[in-house]
């Protein structure tokens, strides 16, 4: 059997170490380690370094914790109480790791190293202490400064040892920005702004109204009337105080995105998103709904965006998508070309055809075939997340960009991502194993 392909993006080097989450006396121990290193965001961009000597090789900027400590606030970082700089001295699941100031923090998970072995959840690991004892490797942590005082957040990073050391730092619109990390980078890069962007989000508990506080490093939200200090007079108990929700864990929200193939096997159907940059086209795609499998929502989404139906639905791989945390599911599937091509059922596509694999290897030896500048990159960006008015994204649209008279045809994605894996493994014949292992039974509609 073949090996799973892994996506940009996925096979994260990091171990999460999730039991240890909860436990404040780990994470204040582990937060001040040398090895420990910083991603920090602003407004769900990341801080990128550019490198003397090279500015156009960019890096995520890894930081130091005495590098971001004036963002952080006051010690404990973890397990705060009621008043600052006081430890909380209950291990009620209400104050576990828990921070009631200062911006969230998230615990990302540790890349070990090649002779540590993996830290399971062994009874030396699961005593926080040990566990400190033992552990080698890297930390990682991240934060976003979005709700910082800007000036104090410019003072912080000006003091780097990054910049003392001669690079460049500064805050990068999301999209551009991967394209220049690499596998290891960009998986821990994944993780980590789904988590900043889930705590930046999420302010107020939806079961109550009131301010929210973070708990077990980042990973869980609690309402602020569950404190053991809270002044709950005249109020009623907050619903979420009982039982599981899921709005006090993060959530990953399934989108399925799938690349129609003619019964030849010599044609796909690209469409082209009425946002989307000149001449750019991309595998269909839609987030799944309630009730529905992954295959359910293949066949509704390319009937609804494109009219068309299709049969013999085959499962590629998946990549974790953090914009803002989703997990694009991909999928081949069968479609009649010969049918016509509807896109005024949902009037999300401005335009869907049908490319033969000679049109699509044309595009992808084309030096400009897969290439996005900033400018295409904020504009696919703001379809999701809507329009960025900051004034980081506005002096990134002021950057210069190459003009190339020798223009291909029409661009698709970059293997970066999914819909441009799919795209090329098809065109290139990497995908013929799955592609004929498949059922020809026409699925009925």
């Amino acid at each position: 059997m073949a090996e799973a392909f892994t996506n940009f993006l996925a096979g994260s080097p990091l171990n999460r170490l999730s039991w240890l989450r909860t436990s404040h006396s780990f994470l204040n121990a582990v937060v001040v380690s040398p090895a420990t290193r910083w991603i920090l965001f602003n407004g769900g961009q990341p801080l990128i370094a550019s490198h003397p000597g090279n500015t156009q090789k960019r890096s995520l900027a890894l930081l130091t914790t005495e590098d971001v400590r004036p963002l952080l606030g006051a010690e404990p970082f973890f397990g705060q109480g009621e008043q600052e700089g006081e430890h909380c001295a209950s291990d009620a699941p209400v104050l576990q790791a828990a921070r009631v100031r200062g911006p969230s923090v998230v615990f990302l998970g540790l890349k070990e190293t090649e002779t540590s072995g993996s830290a399971l959840p062994s009874s030396e690991f699961k005593d926080p202490h040990s566990a400190v004892a033992k552990l080698t490797g890297t930390p990682y942590f991240s934060a976003d400064v979005a709700d910082l005082d800007e000036n104090k957040v410019n003072e912080a990073i000006e003091n780097t040892g990054l910049v003392k050391d001669g690079s460049t730092l500064a805050f990068m619109e999301p999209r551009a920005a991967m394209s220049s990390l690499d596998a290891y980078t960009a998986a821990i890069f994944a993780e980590a702004r789904s988590m900043v962007d889930w705590n930046q989000r999420n302010k107020f508990c939806p079961a109550c109204g009131s301010p929210v506080y973070s708990l077990w490093a980042g990973w869980k939200l609690s309402c602020t009337s569950l404190l053991p200090w809270a002044d709950n007079t005249d109020r009623k108990p907050c619903p979420s105080g009982r039982g599981l929700h899921n709005f006090a864990h993060p959530r990953t929200d399934p989108v399925v995105i799938m690349l129609a193939i003619d019964e030849s096997g010599e044609k796909v159907l690209l469409g082209r998103n009425k946002k989307f940059p000149g001449k750019f086209y991309s595998a269909l795609a839609g987030f799944i709904e309630p009730g529905e499998s992954f295959e359910d929502a293949v066949k509704r989404e390319m009937w609804e965006e494109a009219g068309v139906k299709v049969w013999n639905i085959r499962y590629h791989s998946g990549q974790p998508w953090p914009y803002p945390a989703n997990l694009m599911v991909g999928y081949y599937a069968t479609a009649d070309s010969s049918a016509p091509i509807r896109t005024d059922l949902d009037n999300e596509l401005e335009d869907a055809r049908w490319y033969t694999r000679e049109e699509i290897l044309t595009v992808l030896r084309h030096a400009s075939g897969t290439h996005l500048s900033r400018r295409d990159h904020k504009k696919i960006g703001e379809i999701q997340d809507g329009p960025d008015n900051s004034t980081s994204a506005k002096s990134q649209d002021q950057s210069v960009e190459v003009n190339n008279n020798d223009e291909p045809p029409f661009r698709i994605p970059a293997p970066t991502a999914i819909a441009g894996v799919l795209i090329q493994h098809w065109a290139e014949g990497k995908a013929k194993m799955l592609l004929e292992s498949g059922s020809t039974a026409k699925a009925c509609m």
